[in-house]
Parts: structure tokens; C-alpha cells; sequence
């Protein structure tokens, strides 16, 4: 179980270098979805008070994070590492 749990951190570690080198940008809600399940991937559930006022991409970030409550974290790192590879196909 803890080799499978160890693998499954590189694949996510890798995957987190390989999405910094995209040959293209990706759309937002990719990117939103990138960041949500990392945070919930290394964070656990979102905490603290949503951004207000005129911060609409940390609301938008926070409001993504925030769908995934619950998620347990290798899932979250499975679906990053999915994520990233549809990426790096298109």
C-alpha cells in the first residue's frame, strides 16, 4: 500500500512539473480545474472565507476548490494526472 501511495506522489509531482510546460496555454477552466485538484490534492477540503469585492479570479478559485469537498486526496491527484496529460495530447 505504501509503495502504491509513493508512486502515485511521484506521478503527481511529475505531473505538477509537466503542466508548467504545456506547448500551449491552457483555457481557463482547464486551469481552474488544474488548480482545484491540486489544492485538494495537497490541502485537503477548502478552508478559510471565500475572496470578495472585485477578486474574481481567487472567487472563481476558491468557488472550484470548493465543488470537490470530500474528494480524498488520490483522488484528486488522479484526476490531476489526467488532467494534465489530456493537456499535453492536445
Amino acid at each position: 500500500m505504501a509503495k502504491a501511495k509513493n508512486a502515485l506522489k511521484e506521478r503527481f509531482e511529475a505531473a505538477a512539473a509537466a503542466a508548467k510546460q504545456t506547448s500551449k496555454r491552457p483555457d481557463n477552466a482547464s486551469l481552474l480545474k488544474l488548480y482545484s485538484y491540486y489544492k485538494q490534492a495537497t490541502e485537503g477540503d477548502a478552508s478559510g472565507d471565500r475572496p470578495g469585492g472585485f477578486d474574481f479570479v481567487g472567487g472563481a478559485k476558491y468557488d472550484a476548490w470548493t465543488k470537490l469537498k470530500g474528494m480524498s486526496a488520490d483522488d484528486a491527484m488522479n484526476h490531476y494526472i489526467k488532467q494534465v496529460e489530456r493537456l499535453n495530447r492536445e
